[in-house]
């Protein structure tokens, strides 16, 4: 069975019987009738993925894989904050009228910063590294710039990314580790979502710096499941288990910059039904 099942429902059955509950409290969110939206929590999650071994798409229910890499190619490739160039409308509630979702998410990515070898930004500064200096202890990016949040129609959630290379006795290849950072985590809806595109951008990278793919470690500060989606979650978990999809990349792709959507194969992926109508809090 999927081990992304196994840690998906272990950190919701702790969530849910270990968590703690901020309901009463002054909370930011509130659902669309104007009624606070309360959680209950975990403090500092830890999950571990082994995308040598499996790709970490849940099966419980289906993981729109092809449509999260769009999302994170918006964000790492293209390094917009403009949701007219991102193919997806979950983003329309945070944009002006323009479109802009102002200095967040890829509009960071994008800034280029002067470094001894010239002027790069984010991007640009990890491929370079993991090409030229795979055993730096310096390879990460990060979007959380508090100079620029008040131009942040939304704080970045998922906010760095450390990338660190290791050597394996008798491979001929080099692993590609890294640890995402994420602040707030919605379980229910971005949990798994996260995940995939983040193992996906790995092995995006892993194949245009002649690396293979090893450990993604997901790190989230406050892990919740909001008080309406606690029912669903109950049922979510309780439901069959099937074996990870295949996931593949066209092998063609040497440039980051060239990979598309069209470049993932998703094979043998079974799932349960797909939960409908989740109410989302703003």
């Amino acid at each position: 069975m999927s081990l992304a099942d196994k840690i998906f429902v272990d950190m919701c059955t702790d969530i849910l019987e270990n968590g703690t509950s901020t309901e009463g409290e002054k909370v930011r969110p509130h659902w669309e009738d104007g009624t606070s939206a309360y959680t209950v929590k975990k403090f500092g999650v830890v999950n571990r993925y082994d995308l040598s071994k499996e790709f970490p798409a849940i099966t419980l229910r289906k993981t729109a894989i092809k449509t999260c890499t769009e999302e994170m190619l918006w964000i790492w490739q293209r390094k917009s904050n403009n949701i007219h160039e991102l193919n997806s409308t979950i983003w329309d509630e945070w944009a002006d009228e323009t479109g802009s979702i102002g200095k967040a998410y890829g509009y960071q990515l994008g800034v280029k910063h002067q470094y001894k070898e010239g002027m790069m930004d984010q991007v640009d500064r990890v491929i370079y590294d993991l090409k030229n200096n795979p055993f730096s202890r310096r390879i990460m990016t990060n979007i959380y710039v508090h100079q620029d949040l008040h131009e942040m129609n939304l704080y970045p959630c998922a906010y760095s990314m450390t990338f660190n290379v290791t050597c394996h006795k008798g491979d001929d290849k080099l692993t590609l580790n890294a640890i995402l950072n994420q602040r707030s985590q919605d379980v229910l809806t971005a949990n798994n979502w996260n995940v995939c595109q983040y193992a996906v951008l790995m092995h995006m990278l892993a194949q245009v710096c002649g690396m293979k793919v090893g450990e993604l470690v997901h790190v989230i500060a406050d892990a919740h499941i909001y008080d309406r989606h606690v029912p669903i979650v109950k049922e979510l978990i309780t439901r069959e288990q099937h074996p990870a999809p295949k996931f593949t990349l066209n092998p063609e792709i040497k440039d980051f910059y060239q990979f598309t959507t069209k470049d993932i194969t998703i094979e043998d992926y079974v799932t349960g039904e797909q939960v409908k109508n989740i109410p989302v809090a703003v």
